[in-house]
């Protein structure tokens, strides 16, 4: 829109490290940190649309308005927001209170899109946004952030802290400055497979005395060498180690 520069410009002025940039994303950006979504993604959460660029490009992706939810900090963008766009749910919040506010029940957002200066932000404040937001997020959803930097706007400790992962979407070139786009989604959870020791139950297991006293033994060498929890479950090697009753 015309009067957008300006009014990103004066919004910089006056906060340069909220707002991040001088001016509004390009299309060549919002093409691309929204080429993923579609209508079927279902409810959208947006952080930081400022005066709109993404939030129109997901319109023109087919979603509709009632599904999204755009999170502003600064009080002039949300005017112009909700004259732009009156059937979102426009909410004036620090992005950062996202754990402590309920802006859903339970997690049904398909995708969130950022606009936040991460790289401005301290690692706390980094944490609270995107773990408040996956709170949020279903199975399968996606967390998408732009950055100018050459690499991941995310560190790994927090991704790690998180359980996240980051790939690179791809770079919009010509967006002025340079910019790329990130997808962070959930690690996959991981699986222990244990088997039973147990027999079956179609086998007849005959009582042996110096037997048991013989595995109580070795039960107890294993947990001295081998380092057993307290539990009595040697996790290296899947050996229960709990002594036998003896007789």
């Amino acid at each position: 829109m015309p009067n957008d520069f300006l009014s990103f410009f004066l919004a910089w002025m006056s906060a340069p490290r909220r707002v991040g940039a001088i001016a509004p994303s390009g299309a060549a950006l919002a093409d691309l940190i929204t080429r993923e979504i579609t209508a079927a993604t279902g409810p959208i959460l947006e952080l930081g649309p400022g005066t709109g660029a993404f939030t129109y490009k997901l319109l023109k992706r087919g979603v509709r308005q009632e599904d999204l939810t755009l999170v502003e900090y600064g009080s002039d963008f949300m005017k112009l927001l909700q004259m732009r766009f009156p059937g979102a749910r426009v909410v004036w919040m620090d992005a950062g209170r996202l754990a402590t506010e309920r802006l859903y029940d339970g997690a049904p957002v398909g995708a969130v899109v950022s606009g936040l200066p991460l790289l401005n932000m301290s690692t706390r404040k980094v944490v609270s946004i995107i773990g408040g937001a996956f709170s949020y997020i279903r199975p399968g959803g996606a967390f998408y952030q732009f950055t100018y930097g050459m690499s991941c706007p995310v560190p790994r400790p927090v991704l790690d802290r998180l359980g996240l992962r980051a790939k690179l979407v791809d770079r919009a070139m010509l967006n002025v400055p340079p910019a790329a786009v990130y997808r962070l989604t959930r690690r996959p959870q991981m699986k222990v497979i244990t088997r039973s020791l147990a027999p079956e139950a179609s086998t007849t297991v005959k009582p042996d005395r110096q037997t048991s006293r013989d595995c109580t033994t070795a039960a107890w060498m294993k947990d001295a060498n081998s380092g057993c929890g307290s539990n009595g479950r040697d996790f290296s090697s899947g050996w229960n180690c709990t002594p036998m009753n003896q007789g």
